[in-house]
């Protein structure tokens, strides 16, 4: 496993990330919804150390844990999340395991760690700054490298005592994958540079995105590869025995289970 010289990544691996928190088929079948707060609690005490959840604004300016831009999948209402304010969202959510807001996250479980995907620039700079207190325990993640990037500056600008860790866009990704086949660590370096992991999928369409080679060269820059999301436990050791640091999962007690030493 490489070094990634951050406090994110203390706890020893292979690490195992709780895809929007933990929602067991029982619990889904009871109501229970991804990114709410019974799933952030439920992933807690099954002795998971991750949570990868997502960060969208409310129309009064709230950061939230919600993965869609818009409700209709989770809630019914077609409205965006942009749309609705933090008592409304509230509601909805209530017979839903329970709205949670990144600040609660953050104050209600303090030995988490969070691995945050910023889904919207509005909210960069609102994560940015609730994070930057949190540093130690937070990664900044999203497909949009702008996104992060603006999220790391807020968190910088806020001040604390730890930068938050921080994963590759697709952008750096492609830039990766493009440079791979001339075989340059340095090259590979360089475009690594200030990133502390990789989270992908093993395939992008007909595009295969991880492989011995994009592992080879993470682990060569002290980067970690996580891949998302990883639901067959089959899976989950092959991937293991390949090489890779974390697996984003859904099933993340079934992980725990799998992947303990």
């Amino acid at each position: 496993m490489p070094d990634p010289k951050h406090p994110f990544f203390t706890s020893p691996g292979p690490r195992v990330l709780a895809h929007r928190g933990l929602v067991t088929p029982g619990a889904a079948a009871q109501g229970m919804a991804e990114n709410s707060f019974a799933a952030v609690a439920a992933a807690h005490a099954a002795g998971i150390a991750y949570v990868e959840s997502d960060c969208h604004l409310t129309s009064d300016g709230v950061v939230v844990l919600f993965h869609d831009a818009d409700l209709s999948r989770v809630t019914g209402d077609p409205r965006m999340v942009a749309d609705v304010s933090l008592v409304e969202l509230a509601t909805l959510m209530e017979s839903r395991g329970g709205l949670i807001t990144l600040e609660q996250a953050l104050e209600s479980f303090p030995t988490l760690h969070f691995n945050l995907d910023v889904k919207v620039a509005s909210a960069a700079a609102a994560v940015g700054g609730q994070i930057a207190e949190h540093g130690a325990r937070v990664l900044v993640t999203s497909f949009s490298d702008s996104h992060r990037k603006q999220a790391l500056d807020a968190a910088a600008r806020a001040g604390g005592d730890v930068t938050p860790a921080t994963s590759a866009g697709t952008g750096t990704i492609a830039r990766l994958l493009a440079a791979l086949p001339l075989r340059s660590s340095r090259l590979t370096r360089r475009v690594l540079a200030g990133v502390h992991a990789l989270q992908v999928p093993e395939r992008h369409g007909r595009l295969r995105v991880l492989t011995p080679r994009l592992i080879a060269a993470a682990h060569d820059a002290d980067v970690e590869v996580h891949v998302w999301t990883v639901n067959d436990p089959a899976d989950m050791q092959r991937l293991i025995a390949m090489g890779v640091d974390g697996i984003v999962t859904d099933r993340a007690d079934v992980a725990r289970d799998v992947l303990s030493p």
